[in-house]
């Protein structure tokens, strides 16, 4: 019986036209005083610690708490201004299948697994009304990696439905290698979508339980 579902966010639930990422380099820019600094940053699928260490390290820039503190508050400022500029949406079958697991006759409990900060989720789900559908989840201020940030998820599922999940009981939804990845490491089965930057035909190679173009081609049932 599945017990709990973990979507990733950016290019699975949502496309925030490009708000994390400007935000990113908004700040680079503004508190750090470095123009284009995001400009050789990989953000598909990484945690928004581990991409703020790589800046930091391009930049020279001291790795301590108090400047990571300083990139993330001016962070989810900038991102909440610019979600409200800019076009995004909420991805083709998203509410539709949130809406198929909450009918159940068992439903499982829905959360999060993302590399995003909690806060920085949090707005970004809260701005296209999908943040109150989450009852747990791993976030990237958990850890900086993001198969620990899947093992304190499961964790956390295991807490909220006082019981030890088993492998088939957990389905991890996302649309990077990096999802199927973490899915795998926690024993879970995998959906992979290709709404973010992959195709079918590459999430495929990492062999996830299912494939589909868009979250609309998939059907509760099958879990």
């Amino acid at each position: 019986m599945l017990k709990l579902v973990l979507f990733d966010i950016d290019g699975t639930l949502i496309q925030s036209g490009g708000a994390g990422e400007r935000a990113f380099a908004r700040v680079c820019e503004l508190e750090f005083g470095i123009k284009d600094g995001t400009a050789n940053l990989q953000f598909a699928g990484r945690t928004d610690p581990s991409i703020v260490r790589d800046f930091f390290s391009e930049f020279a820039i001291p790795h301590t708490a108090e400047n990571f503190r300083r990139f993330f508050d001016a962070y989810v400022f900038m991102l909440d201004d610019l979600l409200r500029r800019l076009d995004g949406r909420v991805l083709p079958g998203v509410n539709c299948l949130l809406e198929q697991f909450r009918s159940r006759p068992h439903p499982p409990a829905i959360g999060l697994l993302t590399g995003n900060i909690r806060l920085g989720a949090q707005i970004k789900l809260s701005h296209y009304q999908l943040w109150d559908h989450f009852q747990t989840g791993g976030f990237g201020d958990d850890h900086e990696d993001r198969n620990r940030i899947a093992a304190i998820a499961h964790q956390r599922g295991n807490r909220l439905l006082n019981s030890t999940l088993k492998d088939d009981e957990v389905v991890v939804i996302g649309d990077t290698p990096r999802d199927v990845e973490c899915g795998r490491v926690i024993g879970a089965r995998v959906l992979a979508v290709a709404t973010g930057k992959f195709t079918v035909e590459e999430l495929r190679t990492h062999r996830p339980d299912w494939v589909v173009s868009t979250l609309e081609e998939f059907a509760v049932s099958e879990a």
